[in-house]
């Protein structure tokens, strides 16, 4: 896809109204729509929203994002970022502003949140990008942000499996992840 195509796709974008139910998000000028998370999805960030203080972070869910020099808008299942840097108002918060991204794997995002999102959290020099796999009952945390556009990705990875703590010393905790549910009967995926 050309740029004046993606340019136009994100204009478009920009007023575009799922139905209810239905999220949508642009990534990399292509508009992607899913069904209501799971059960197991929504208890989890749930469980991770309430283990970050918020009197330090806000902790955002269906916040739209703002990529530079994408086109893209993805729309994480958790952003958190410092109480003192988010802005007053605005459907887009720039990526710059973000301390960490939290996306939970369903059984049909497992390419978008393992390939896709970590190229654009990257290219959009999120700090972390934490993905909660109840698939395969692991936690895949990517720091250190390098590169740019489709070459963009983490220098870091640190892999835990449900049940340890995982420090995520950028927002000065460990999360615990022993309360993480898993689905059943999904077949594994091979991502790491």
């Amino acid at each position: 896809m050309t740029a004046v195509d993606e340019r136009g796709m994100a204009k478009f974008f920009e007023g575009f109204q799922p139905p209810d139910g239905v999220k949508a998000e642009l990534l990399r000028g292509e508009i992607v729509m899913m069904a209501g998370p799971d059960l197991v999805h929504n208890l989890i960030v749930e469980d991770v929203q309430d283990q970050i203080p918020r009197k330090r972070w806000a902790r955002l869910q269906t916040q739209d994002v703002d990529i530079v020099d994408e086109a893209s808008e993805p729309v994480p299942d958790l952003v958190v970022l410092d109480r003192e840097a988010q802005p007053e108002s605005g459907r887009l918060l720039p990526s710059q502003l973000i301390t960490l991204v939290v996306e939970v794997v369903s059984k049909t995002s497992v390419d978008r949140d393992y390939v896709v999102k970590r190229s654009i959290y990257a290219a959009g020099r999120v700090s972390a990008y934490l993905i909660i796999d109840p698939i395969v009952a692991q936690c895949v945390l990517l720091t250190i942000p390098a590169g740019k556009g489709d070459d963009a990705d983490y220098r870091s990875q640190r892999i835990s499996k449900f049940g340890e703590l995982l420090p995520l010393e950028l927002l000065g905790i460990e999360l615990n992840t022993s309360d993480f549910g898993t689905f059943k009967g999904v077949r594994p995926h091979r991502h790491p």
